[in-house]
Protein backbone atom coordinates (compact mmCIF):
# COMPACT_ATOMS: atom_id res chain seq x y z
CA UNK A 1 0.00 0.00 0.00
CA UNK A 2 1.38 3.78 -0.44
CA UNK A 3 0.77 6.18 2.06
CA UNK A 4 0.90 10.10 1.84
CA UNK A 5 2.99 11.22 5.06
CA UNK A 6 3.92 14.99 6.36
CA UNK A 7 6.35 14.96 9.18
CA UNK A 8 9.30 17.23 10.43
CA UNK A 9 13.26 15.83 10.86
CA UNK A 10 15.08 16.76 13.97
CA UNK A 11 15.86 20.17 12.64
CA UNK A 12 12.12 20.81 11.93
CA UNK A 13 12.24 21.05 8.49
CA UNK A 14 9.02 20.00 6.75
CA UNK A 15 9.16 16.62 4.77
CA UNK A 16 5.69 15.62 2.77
CA UNK A 17 6.13 12.51 0.40
CA UNK A 18 5.05 9.02 0.04
CA UNK A 19 5.94 5.66 1.63
CA UNK A 20 5.24 2.39 0.61
CA UNK A 21 4.18 -0.34 3.31
CA UNK A 22 2.31 -2.77 4.05
CA UNK A 23 0.17 -1.19 6.63
CA UNK A 24 -0.40 2.36 7.97
CA UNK A 25 1.46 1.11 11.25
CA UNK A 26 4.28 -0.81 9.22
CA UNK A 27 4.72 2.74 7.51
CA UNK A 28 4.29 4.69 10.95
CA UNK A 29 7.51 2.86 11.69
CA UNK A 30 9.46 3.24 8.80
CA UNK A 31 9.21 6.69 9.06
CA UNK A 32 9.43 7.04 13.16
CA UNK A 33 12.99 4.68 12.32
CA UNK A 34 14.07 7.42 10.07
CA UNK A 35 13.67 9.72 12.90
CA UNK A 36 10.87 11.84 12.07
CA UNK A 37 7.96 13.33 13.41
CA UNK A 38 5.06 12.08 11.66
CA UNK A 39 1.92 14.78 11.28
CA UNK A 40 0.03 13.43 8.79
CA UNK A 41 -0.04 10.09 7.76
CA UNK A 42 -2.95 8.85 4.95
CA UNK A 43 -3.49 6.09 2.51
CA UNK A 44 -3.04 7.12 -1.02
CA UNK A 45 -4.53 4.03 -2.65
CA UNK A 46 -8.65 5.37 -3.99
CA UNK A 47 -11.49 3.37 -1.91
CA UNK A 48 -13.30 1.36 -4.65
CA UNK A 49 -17.45 3.07 -4.63
CA UNK A 50 -18.56 -0.23 -2.96
CA UNK A 51 -16.14 -0.09 -0.13
CA UNK A 52 -17.05 3.26 0.36
CA UNK A 53 -20.77 2.39 0.71
CA UNK A 54 -20.15 -0.32 3.05
CA UNK A 55 -18.24 2.12 5.23
CA UNK A 56 -21.15 4.51 5.22
CA UNK A 57 -23.88 1.78 6.44
CA UNK A 58 -21.48 0.27 8.72
CA UNK A 59 -20.59 3.37 10.72
CA UNK A 60 -20.63 3.83 14.83
CA UNK A 61 -23.01 5.66 15.95
CA UNK A 62 -22.16 8.66 17.99
CA UNK A 63 -23.58 7.96 21.33
CA UNK A 64 -21.76 4.76 21.02
CA UNK A 65 -18.25 6.79 20.09
CA UNK A 66 -19.13 9.24 23.39
CA UNK A 67 -19.81 5.73 26.03
CA UNK A 68 -16.42 4.80 24.58
CA UNK A 69 -14.33 7.60 24.98
CA UNK A 70 -16.08 8.28 28.30
CA UNK A 71 -15.46 5.25 29.65
CA UNK A 72 -11.70 5.10 28.77
CA UNK A 73 -11.42 8.77 29.98
CA UNK A 74 -12.49 7.20 33.32
CA UNK A 75 -10.59 4.74 33.30
CA UNK A 76 -7.68 6.60 32.24
CA UNK A 77 -8.37 8.95 34.78
CA UNK A 78 -8.47 6.02 37.89
CA UNK A 79 -4.97 5.72 36.54
CA UNK A 80 -5.64 1.92 35.30
CA UNK A 81 -2.13 1.23 32.37
CA UNK A 82 -3.44 1.58 28.86
CA UNK A 83 -3.40 -1.56 28.05
CA UNK A 84 -5.47 -2.85 30.33
CA UNK A 85 -8.05 -0.19 30.09
CA UNK A 86 -8.25 -1.11 26.40
CA UNK A 87 -9.01 -4.63 27.34
CA UNK A 88 -11.84 -3.47 29.67
CA UNK A 89 -13.01 -1.20 26.81
CA UNK A 90 -13.73 -4.61 24.62
CA UNK A 91 -14.91 -6.18 27.63
CA UNK A 92 -17.47 -3.53 27.90
CA UNK A 93 -18.20 -2.80 24.60
CA UNK A 94 -21.04 -4.04 23.13
CA UNK A 95 -21.45 -2.43 19.40
CA UNK A 96 -20.11 -5.12 16.94
CA UNK A 97 -17.66 -3.12 14.80
CA UNK A 98 -16.60 -0.68 17.99
CA UNK A 99 -16.29 -3.77 19.86
CA UNK A 100 -14.11 -5.04 17.55
CA UNK A 101 -12.69 -1.91 16.79
CA UNK A 102 -11.47 -2.00 20.77
CA UNK A 103 -9.77 -5.21 20.13
CA UNK A 104 -7.91 -4.60 17.38
CA UNK A 105 -6.61 -1.04 18.95
CA UNK A 106 -5.49 -3.05 22.16
CA UNK A 107 -3.26 -5.75 19.99
CA UNK A 108 -1.82 -2.84 18.26
CA UNK A 109 -0.67 -0.90 21.20
CA UNK A 110 1.09 -4.25 23.08
CA UNK A 111 3.02 -4.47 19.59
CA UNK A 112 4.27 -1.09 20.41
CA UNK A 113 1.97 1.36 18.33
CA UNK A 114 0.94 4.73 19.96
CA UNK A 115 -2.97 4.93 20.53
CA UNK A 116 -2.78 7.51 18.16
CA UNK A 117 -1.67 5.36 15.57
CA UNK A 118 -3.55 2.60 16.55
CA UNK A 119 -6.95 5.26 15.99
CA UNK A 120 -5.32 5.97 13.24
CA UNK A 121 -5.97 2.34 11.58
CA UNK A 122 -9.21 2.68 12.53
CA UNK A 123 -10.34 5.68 10.39
CA UNK A 124 -14.10 4.83 9.96
CA UNK A 125 -14.80 5.11 13.37
CA UNK A 126 -12.46 7.46 14.77
CA UNK A 127 -12.63 11.22 12.86
CA UNK A 128 -9.06 12.93 12.13
CA UNK A 129 -10.53 15.36 14.57
CA UNK A 130 -9.88 12.15 17.21
CA UNK A 131 -6.85 11.11 16.09
CA UNK A 132 -5.31 14.50 15.99
CA UNK A 133 -6.57 15.27 19.41
CA UNK A 134 -5.08 12.65 20.84
CA UNK A 135 -1.98 12.42 19.07
CA UNK A 136 -1.49 16.54 20.80
CA UNK A 137 -2.37 14.13 24.18
CA UNK A 138 0.78 12.04 23.44
CA UNK A 139 3.03 14.48 22.82
CA UNK A 140 2.28 17.02 25.51
CA UNK A 141 1.23 14.38 28.09
CA UNK A 142 -1.70 14.62 29.17
CA UNK A 143 -4.03 11.80 27.82
CA UNK A 144 -6.48 12.33 30.87
CA UNK A 145 -7.56 15.81 30.31
CA UNK A 146 -7.89 15.10 26.74
CA UNK A 147 -9.97 11.99 26.65
CA UNK A 148 -12.33 13.81 29.11
CA UNK A 149 -12.64 16.70 26.74
CA UNK A 150 -13.34 14.49 23.77
CA UNK A 151 -15.83 12.77 25.24
CA UNK A 152 -17.67 16.19 26.20
CA UNK A 153 -17.38 17.39 22.96
CA UNK A 154 -18.68 14.21 21.14
CA UNK A 155 -21.45 14.26 23.81
CA UNK A 156 -22.07 17.91 22.97
CA UNK A 157 -22.31 17.07 19.09
CA UNK A 158 -24.70 14.44 19.72
CA UNK A 159 -26.83 16.51 21.48
CA UNK A 160 -27.14 19.40 18.78
CA UNK A 161 -27.18 16.64 15.95
CA UNK A 162 -30.36 14.89 18.18
CA UNK A 163 -32.19 17.93 18.35
CA UNK A 164 -32.04 18.69 14.56
CA UNK A 165 -32.78 15.37 13.97
CA UNK A 166 -36.07 15.54 16.15
CA UNK A 167 -36.75 18.99 14.91
CA UNK A 168 -36.76 17.43 11.02
CA UNK A 169 -39.05 13.94 11.78
CA UNK A 170 -42.24 15.41 11.03
CA UNK A 171 -41.28 18.13 8.11
CA UNK A 172 -39.19 15.16 6.44
CA UNK A 173 -42.44 12.86 6.69
CA UNK A 174 -44.20 15.55 5.54
CA UNK A 175 -42.06 15.94 2.95
CA UNK A 176 -41.82 12.52 2.11
CA UNK A 177 -46.09 12.33 1.82
CA UNK A 178 -45.78 15.12 -0.44
CA UNK A 179 -43.63 13.82 -2.98
CA UNK A 180 -45.87 10.82 -2.72
CA UNK A 181 -49.00 12.62 -3.65
CA UNK A 182 -47.49 14.99 -6.34
CA UNK A 183 -46.13 11.49 -8.14
CA UNK A 184 -49.19 9.79 -7.90
CA UNK A 185 -51.04 12.85 -9.29
CA UNK A 186 -48.02 13.62 -11.89
CA UNK A 187 -48.07 10.05 -13.23
CA UNK A 188 -51.19 8.80 -12.59
CA UNK A 189 -53.75 11.10 -12.54
CA UNK A 190 -52.93 13.81 -14.66
CA UNK A 191 -52.65 12.24 -17.49
CA UNK A 192 -56.12 10.77 -17.29
CA UNK A 193 -57.60 14.30 -17.51
CA UNK A 194 -55.38 15.12 -20.49
CA UNK A 195 -57.89 13.78 -22.87
CA UNK A 196 -60.92 15.71 -20.89
CA UNK A 197 -59.03 19.23 -20.95
CA UNK A 198 -57.90 18.70 -24.86
CA UNK A 199 -61.22 17.75 -25.84
CA UNK A 200 -62.76 20.75 -24.26
CA UNK A 201 -60.54 22.71 -25.62
CA UNK A 202 -59.75 24.89 -22.39
CA UNK A 203 -56.77 26.35 -22.27
CA UNK A 204 -54.21 25.11 -19.32
CA UNK A 205 -52.36 26.91 -17.41
CA UNK A 206 -48.50 26.49 -17.98
CA UNK A 207 -48.19 24.63 -14.42
CA UNK A 208 -51.00 22.01 -15.68
CA UNK A 209 -49.38 21.81 -19.04
CA UNK A 210 -45.95 21.23 -17.49
CA UNK A 211 -46.91 18.55 -14.83
CA UNK A 212 -49.12 16.50 -17.26
CA UNK A 213 -45.97 16.82 -19.41
CA UNK A 214 -43.67 15.31 -16.85
CA UNK A 215 -46.06 12.48 -16.26
CA UNK A 216 -46.25 11.37 -19.76
CA UNK A 217 -42.80 11.60 -19.61
CA UNK A 218 -42.11 9.49 -16.46
CA UNK A 219 -44.54 6.69 -17.67
CA UNK A 220 -42.72 6.41 -20.65
CA UNK A 221 -39.15 6.50 -19.55
CA UNK A 222 -39.07 5.59 -16.19
CA UNK A 223 -36.42 2.75 -16.24
CA UNK A 224 -33.98 5.53 -18.03
CA UNK A 225 -34.72 7.87 -15.37
CA UNK A 226 -34.17 5.31 -12.64
CA UNK A 227 -31.02 4.44 -14.29
CA UNK A 228 -29.98 8.04 -14.69
CA UNK A 229 -30.84 9.04 -11.05
CA UNK A 230 -28.76 5.68 -9.80
CA UNK A 231 -25.68 6.79 -11.80
CA UNK A 232 -25.86 10.31 -10.83
CA UNK A 233 -25.93 9.30 -6.95
CA UNK A 234 -22.62 6.84 -7.54
CA UNK A 235 -21.25 9.44 -9.30
CA UNK A 236 -22.22 12.56 -6.71
CA UNK A 237 -20.85 10.55 -3.54
CA UNK A 238 -17.78 9.42 -5.16
CA UNK A 239 -17.14 13.30 -5.74
CA UNK A 240 -17.69 13.84 -2.69
CA UNK A 241 -15.55 11.36 -1.17
CA UNK A 242 -12.63 12.47 -3.78
CA UNK A 243 -9.90 15.16 -2.64
CA UNK A 244 -11.24 17.45 -4.85
CA UNK A 245 -14.79 16.97 -3.98
CA UNK A 246 -13.62 17.53 -0.12
CA UNK A 247 -11.81 20.41 -1.06
CA UNK A 248 -15.10 22.12 -2.67
CA UNK A 249 -17.30 21.12 0.22
CA UNK A 250 -14.70 22.70 2.34
CA UNK A 251 -14.68 26.07 0.58
CA UNK A 252 -18.63 25.99 0.61
CA UNK A 253 -18.96 25.94 4.52
CA UNK A 254 -17.17 29.04 4.22
CA UNK A 255 -18.88 30.80 1.41
CA UNK A 256 -22.59 29.45 2.29
CA UNK A 257 -23.98 32.17 4.72
CA UNK A 258 -25.97 30.02 7.19
CA UNK A 259 -23.80 26.98 6.91
CA UNK A 260 -20.64 29.01 7.51
CA UNK A 261 -22.29 30.81 10.78
CA UNK A 262 -22.71 27.02 12.48
CA UNK A 263 -19.18 26.11 10.84
CA UNK A 264 -17.41 28.75 11.59
CA UNK A 265 -17.65 29.01 15.54
CA UNK A 266 -17.39 25.61 15.66
CA UNK A 267 -13.80 25.69 13.84
CA UNK A 268 -12.11 28.05 16.06
CA UNK A 269 -13.74 26.46 19.05
CA UNK A 270 -11.76 23.28 17.85
CA UNK A 271 -8.73 25.41 17.33
CA UNK A 272 -8.68 27.60 20.69
CA UNK A 273 -8.99 23.86 22.95
CA UNK A 274 -6.25 22.73 21.32
CA UNK A 275 -4.24 25.25 21.47
CA UNK A 276 -5.11 25.45 24.78
CA UNK A 277 -3.82 21.84 25.89
CA UNK A 278 -0.91 21.91 23.64
CA UNK A 279 0.62 25.68 25.34
CA UNK A 280 -0.16 24.28 28.73
CA UNK A 281 1.23 21.01 27.83
CA UNK A 282 4.73 23.03 26.99
CA UNK A 283 4.53 22.52 22.91
CA UNK A 284 6.41 25.16 21.46
CA UNK A 285 3.36 27.98 19.77
CA UNK A 286 4.62 27.43 15.95
CA UNK A 287 4.85 23.35 16.64
CA UNK A 288 1.84 23.70 18.30
CA UNK A 289 -0.33 25.67 15.26
CA UNK A 290 1.22 22.83 13.02
CA UNK A 291 -0.33 19.95 15.56
CA UNK A 292 -3.30 22.06 15.56
CA UNK A 293 -3.74 22.16 11.74
CA UNK A 294 -3.73 18.28 11.45
CA UNK A 295 -7.20 18.65 13.84
CA UNK A 296 -8.90 20.46 11.64
CA UNK A 297 -11.56 18.53 9.25
CA UNK A 298 -10.93 21.85 6.43
CA UNK A 299 -7.88 21.75 4.22
CA UNK A 300 -8.68 25.45 3.62
CA UNK A 301 -7.84 25.91 7.47
CA UNK A 302 -4.93 23.28 7.53
CA UNK A 303 -2.86 25.08 4.59
CA UNK A 304 -3.99 28.69 6.38
CA UNK A 305 -2.44 27.80 9.28
CA UNK A 306 0.45 25.84 7.72
CA UNK A 307 0.96 29.42 6.80
CA UNK A 308 0.49 30.95 10.11
CA UNK A 309 3.06 28.10 11.70
CA UNK A 310 5.81 29.35 9.11
CA UNK A 311 5.41 33.03 9.70
CA UNK A 312 5.56 32.45 13.83
CA UNK A 313 8.78 30.50 13.02
CA UNK A 314 9.89 34.14 11.40
CA UNK A 315 8.95 35.93 14.43
CA UNK A 316 5.44 37.43 13.17
CA UNK A 317 3.41 37.37 16.16
CA UNK A 318 0.54 34.92 16.15
CA UNK A 319 -2.02 37.93 16.31
CA UNK A 320 -0.69 39.39 13.44
CA UNK A 321 -0.30 36.08 11.09
CA UNK A 322 -4.14 34.99 11.84
CA UNK A 323 -5.19 39.06 10.93
CA UNK A 324 -4.38 38.24 8.04
CA UNK A 325 -6.97 35.94 7.18
CA UNK A 326 -10.17 37.76 8.50
CA UNK A 327 -12.75 35.80 6.33
CA UNK A 328 -11.50 32.68 8.60
CA UNK A 329 -10.40 34.18 11.73
CA UNK A 330 -12.59 37.11 12.88
CA UNK A 331 -10.85 40.53 14.11
CA UNK A 332 -12.05 39.55 17.70
CA UNK A 333 -9.73 36.25 17.76
CA UNK A 334 -6.88 38.69 16.87
CA UNK A 335 -7.71 40.89 19.15
CA UNK A 336 -8.10 38.80 22.17
CA UNK A 337 -4.57 36.87 21.26
CA UNK A 338 -2.90 39.87 20.76
CA UNK A 339 -4.06 40.53 24.91
CA UNK A 340 -3.08 37.28 25.82
CA UNK A 341 0.63 37.61 24.05
CA UNK A 342 0.98 40.84 25.65
CA UNK A 343 0.02 39.54 29.65
CA UNK A 344 1.73 36.19 28.50
CA UNK A 345 -1.54 33.84 29.30
CA UNK A 346 -2.03 32.66 25.46
CA UNK A 347 -3.17 29.39 26.61
CA UNK A 348 -5.62 31.42 29.59
CA UNK A 349 -7.08 33.36 25.82
CA UNK A 350 -7.94 30.02 23.91
CA UNK A 351 -9.81 29.10 27.22
CA UNK A 352 -11.67 32.17 27.29
CA UNK A 353 -11.96 32.36 22.70
CA UNK A 354 -13.02 28.67 22.92
CA UNK A 355 -16.19 28.98 25.70
CA UNK A 356 -17.17 32.47 23.22
CA UNK A 357 -17.22 30.61 20.02
CA UNK A 358 -19.15 27.16 21.73
CA UNK A 359 -21.83 29.66 22.97
CA UNK A 360 -22.10 31.44 19.54
CA UNK A 361 -22.35 28.31 17.99
CA UNK A 362 -24.95 26.86 20.47
CA UNK A 363 -26.99 29.96 19.84
CA UNK A 364 -27.44 29.74 16.21
CA UNK A 365 -27.49 26.36 16.12
CA UNK A 366 -30.64 26.43 18.74
CA UNK A 367 -32.26 29.42 16.48
CA UNK A 368 -31.76 27.07 12.42
CA UNK A 369 -33.63 24.58 14.52
CA UNK A 370 -36.19 26.63 15.88
CA UNK A 371 -36.43 28.25 12.65
CA UNK A 372 -36.45 24.89 10.38
CA UNK A 373 -40.17 23.70 11.05
CA UNK A 374 -42.01 27.04 10.44
CA UNK A 375 -39.97 27.60 7.37
CA UNK A 376 -40.51 24.13 5.83
CA UNK A 377 -43.98 23.87 6.59
CA UNK A 378 -44.72 27.31 4.53
CA UNK A 379 -42.93 26.19 1.86
CA UNK A 380 -44.77 23.03 1.58
CA UNK A 381 -47.69 24.84 2.14
CA UNK A 382 -47.12 27.19 -0.95
CA UNK A 383 -45.92 23.43 -2.89
CA UNK A 384 -49.55 21.74 -2.32
CA UNK A 385 -51.26 25.08 -3.22
CA UNK A 386 -49.81 25.31 -6.51
CA UNK A 387 -50.14 21.61 -6.89
CA UNK A 388 -53.66 21.93 -6.09
CA UNK A 389 -54.16 24.72 -8.50
CA UNK A 390 -52.53 23.18 -11.49
CA UNK A 391 -55.81 20.69 -11.01
CA UNK A 392 -58.58 22.61 -9.97
CA UNK A 393 -58.13 25.98 -11.87
CA UNK A 394 -58.75 23.63 -15.30
CA UNK A 395 -61.30 21.75 -13.54
CA UNK A 396 -63.14 25.22 -12.23
CA UNK A 397 -62.65 26.46 -15.95
CA UNK A 398 -64.06 23.19 -17.67
CA UNK A 399 -66.94 23.78 -15.07
CA UNK A 400 -67.91 27.44 -16.37
CA UNK A 401 -67.53 26.49 -19.46
CA UNK A 402 -69.89 23.39 -19.56
CA UNK A 403 -72.18 25.96 -17.11
CA UNK A 404 -72.96 28.45 -20.11
CA UNK A 405 -73.23 25.94 -23.10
Amino acid sequence: MKFRYQARNKMGELQVGYVEAPSRDMAANILVSHELFVLSLDSADKKNILDRFSTYFGRVKRKDLVIFTRQLATLLEARLPLNNALKTLYEQTSQPTLKEAAYQIAEDVDAGLSLSQALERQGEIFSTFFVSMIRTAEVTGNLNEVTSFLADYIEKESVLVTKARSALIYPVIVVGLFIAVAAILVIFVFPQLAPVFEQSGVTLPFLTRFLIGSGKFAATWWPALVVAFSVLLIILFDYIQSDEGKAFIDDSKIRLPIIKKIFLPITIARFSNAGNMLLKGGVPLAQSIEIISQTLDNVLYRDILRDVADAVRQGVPLSEALGKYPVYFPPIVSQMIVVGETSGQLDKIFTRISAFYDREADTVINNIVDLIQPLLMIGMGVMVALLFASVLLPLYQLTATFGSS
